[in-house]
């Protein structure tokens, strides 16, 4: 990560929203991040709350300048495609989280990435995806100034809130597709399997995405008493706790729900391929059967047609109609003895 990639081109990051609170107001809204950290100095006792969207890496060298960020937190934000976490680097804890918005027309789940820096008076997002909408958390939060004067800690609720509370669309997506699936299955669509192998990856990567966020809330509420975390933020998270917990238990009833619907389908395929080959198997023993009776009068034909001379009944009088009576008399007693063993 060089600086210098910061002087290269003008300072210009991708803000979405920048503004300073002071007792839960909002009270000023700098123009850029250079003048919130010197807001910041000017007011003792307020915060920033900075909110950025797809920020190039130079603008994020920028912003680790400007507020004293740890470079493995800066790094993790740049390289990005990290897993659910919480690090703290001295006074500044680094959240990661992964939210999931359900798409409707693709019947697919889009999976986006949160870093979230705190400190002790600034809170900067850095939103790599649509989902969530941090707009929306602002404006609930500025409506709360209750809330919102109880600093940067109040902000990561709200976060943590909204992305756990995003993820239930996402489970009724999830559910109606594997009530689909579960009608494809017993229709005996040939493509569900190929469709119930697409959303297990979806459930698995879903389920990577939500995991670790109970053990994370529980540290939190753990370092409550270390970190001044006060008795009713305490209270909110568990309740995101308890909702990070239903989600999880719910993400592991759809894998099981998918391996039990991929066991079935593989059941039903083994099973008509079975059926298939007995099907076959009788066929097959018909035309044996039918090929056997017909073989009797090829042969006995065969061999008087042979054109000798000095051949048995060749000159008798009754020579072709035993002939004749022989063959019929040899592919009744053959068609009873196949059609007693039910090979007809």
């Amino acid at each position: 990560m060089d600086p210098r990639a910061a002087e290269e081109q003008p300072y210009r990051p991708t803000v979405i929203d920048n503004a300073i609170y002071v007792d839960g107001q909002r009270v000023d809204n700098p123009g850029s991040l250079a003048d919130a950290f010197e807001r910041l100095k000017e007011q003792p006792g307020a915060m920033a709350w900075i909110g950025l969207y797809r920020p190039k890496e130079w603008e994020l060298v920028k912003l680790a300048e400007e507020f004293e960020l740890h470079e493995l937190a800066l790094e993790d934000a740049i390289v990005g495609s990290q897993r659910p976490k919480a690090d703290r680097y001295g006074a500044t804890l680094f959240v990661v989280l992964r939210a999931a918005r359900y798409l409707d027309d693709e019947e697919e789940v889009a999976f986006g990435e949160l870093h979230v820096f705190v400190g002790p008076n600034f809170v900067i997002t850095v939103r790599h995806a649509e989902a969530p909408d941090l707009q929306a958390v602002r404006k609930r939060m500025e409506s709360d100034p209750d809330l919102l004067r109880q600093g940067p800690q109040a902000v990561l609720y709200a976060i943590l809130d909204a992305v756990v509370d995003g993820y239930a669309p996402v489970i009724a997506g999830l559910q109606k597709d594997i009530e689909e699936i579960e009608a494809q299955v017993f229709s005996g669509d040939p493509s569900v399997s190929r469709r119930v192998y697409e959303l297990s990856g979806e459930v698995i990567e879903f389920q990577r995405a939500t995991k670790p966020l109970v053990p994370m809330i529980d540290g939190f509420i753990a370092g409550a008493a270390k970190y001044g975390l006060n008795p009713e933020l305490q209270s909110y998270l568990r309740d995101v706790a308890d909702h990070a917990i239903t989600v999880a238990e719910r993400i592991a009833s759809f894998r099981q729900m998918l391996q039990d619907i991929l066991l079935v389908n593989s059941t039903m395929v083994t099973q008509a391929l079975t059926q298939a080959s007995i099907t076959q198997g009788e066929e097959v023993k018909k035309i044996s059967a039918w090929a056997a009776i017909l073989f009797a009068p090829t042969l006995v034909g065969t061999i008087y047609g042979m054109n000798f001379d000095f051949m048995p009944e060749t000159h008798w009088v009754f020579g072709y109609p035993f002939a004749v009576v022989l063959m019929a008399g040899v592919c009744l007693i053959l068609y009873f003895v196949f059609k007693r063993r039910d090979w007809l």
